[in-house]
């Protein structure tokens, strides 16, 4: 059979990453190999993200120019997946008459049998039939590009808590969770294949498996840390009502769990958090804050905020800020509220002008850049534990310029800090492959939103590994 060539553009948050990876491999049985040139592709799939306006009217756009490519090449198939997908069905082609097939968040594993349909018939195809079952996909995880050093692993789908201003219940299904036993071996095949971190995925990680009475989450945390050569765990998201105590400690009891928490808490109003729907009052959060520092130190907490929030007054923007100063976040995501189709409070009253909104955010981002700049200040002349992931930017950038010097790596320390370096452990430092390993590095210098230095000769020892511990040189 013809090789053929597949371009994917994903929109969105981590779990639209790992199902454009699965798609890529499930399409591999129809002979189609990834390309990054959109004008050589025979299939091009959005993958498409509505958590929020913005990232909708991203899908919008870049169907829009499409158009012409279709125009020209007619027996180019292009299709619309995913979050935006699942929301508007049928509405997408109506909108973008040259789109040959819409299909959901949960038509993945039948997504072949839709391309060979449009292939042999000449059709359009809509499918976003959901399920409350997680179907295993028989390519997942076959194979993995050459030089992966850290992939995500989706644990769960979908979500039971209906915060008022999301849609993910409605366009990922109800929460449900993957048996362990396919996680654990789906990471076990990872980890045969070069990959040394995982990050596990869910809306609401912390209640993975309460549902079905499978193991708890710190349960499956315990039993993915005693899987052979792999270096370390992530996760997100976390809900802060079911951020166990158990989980808390499993921060200090298993060394390869990253010290680093993504707990969003979206507003600093308790009046706000009710018409929320969170379920968790500011004193409940900050009790949480208080019980993960107390039992891991040096983990970095970082988090999301909503501001604008329907009926969000001045005061309870301003319990906001007062929240970011007593916690002091490492790192913020916030946004500007929308309403999303089918979200409650797309129908409360008491909206906020976008100018005000706007105002708000940039009020929250000014705010936190100084305690994330404050923070990486405290790690000059530290030495930082670094799994590296491959060149930094700037030394790709070399690389398509064929310009000759020192090696810039890239990776991260278990809290998340991003950390390029030059490795000068050894007289062959130019040229020596440090990628997938933990190395020790200097920390030079410190910037806003990275860190930089070199490694520091000494190799990690087991302290090192076992305890991630930064230290001062």
């Amino acid at each position: 059979m013809e090789t053929k060539y597949l371009y994917i553009n994903t929109i969105g948050c981590q779990m639209n990453v790992y199902d454009s990876e699965q798609i890529a491999r499930g399409l591999k049985s129809l002979q189609y190999e990834m390309t990054p040139f959109l004008e050589k592709a025979d299939l091009i799939i959005v993958n498409t993200c509505a958590i929020r306006e913005k990232a909708e009217q991203k899908v919008f756009s870049f169907l829009g120019r499409l158009a012409g490519l279709k125009k020209k090449r007619p027996d180019l198939i292009i299709g619309v997946g995913g979050c935006v997908a699942q929301q508007e069905g049928a509405k997408i082609l109506e909108r973008a008459p040259y789109l040959d097939l819409v299909f959901g968040t949960n038509a993945i594993d039948r997504l072949p049998g839709a391309i060979q349909a449009i292939l042999s018939k000449k059709c359009r195809i809509v499918d976003i039939e959901m399920s409350d079952q997680i179907k295993e996909l028989d390519f997942v995880t076959n194979e993995v590009d050459k030089g992966e050093v850290s992939r995500f692993v989706t644990i769960m789908q979908g979500c039971d808590n209906y915060c008022t201003y999301c849609v993910v219940p409605y366009v990922r299904g109800r929460e449900t969770s993957r048996d362990p036993k396919n996680i654990i071996n789906e990471i076990h095949r990872l980890v045969e294949s070069g990959v040394r971190e995982v990050t596990l995925l869910g809306q609401n990680v912390n209640s993975y498996g309460m549902k079905e009475g499978l193991c708890t989450f710190p349960e499956l945390l315990r039993r993915i840390n005693d899987i052979d050569g792999l270096l370390r765990i992530r996760f997100t998201t976390s809900h802060p009502k079911d951020l166990s105590e158990n989980l808390i400690h499993a921060f200090k009891d298993l060394y390869k769990l990253c010290h680093h928490i993504h707990l969003p808490i979206q507003s600093g109003s308790n009046r706000i958090l009710k018409r929320m729907n969170r379920k968790y009052t500011r004193e409940i959060y900050l009790e949480k804050v208080d019980k993960l520092r107390n039992t891991c130190p040096d983990i970095a907490i970082t988090s999301d905020i909503i501001v604008g929030f329907p009926g969000e007054t001045k005061t309870d923007f301003q319990e906001t800020l007062d929240l970011i100063k007593t916690v002091k976040f490492d790192g913020l995501f916030a946004f500007k509220y929308s309403d999303r189709p089918n979200a409650s409070a797309a129908r409360f009253v008491g909206k906020i002008l976008k100018n005000e909104k706007k105002q708000r955010l940039q009020q929250v981002l000014d705010l936190q850049d100084q305690f994330t700049t404050r923070k990486n200040k405290t790690l000059k002349d530290s030495i930082q534990l670094v799994l590296v992931e491959g060149f930094s930017k700037k030394q790709n950038q070399i690389n398509k310029q064929n310009i000759s010097q020192d090696v810039q790596w890239t990776g991260r320390t278990s809290t998340n800090k991003i950390v390029n370096f030059y490795n000068s452990d050894d007289t062959d430092s130019c040229t020596k492959n440090v990628m997938g390993r933990l190395v020790n590095v200097r920390i030079l210098q410190t910037f806003s939103h990275s860190l930089w230095g070199e490694t520091n000769g000494k190799e990690p020892t087991s302290f090192d590994l076992r305890g991630e511990k930064s230290y001062v040189a």
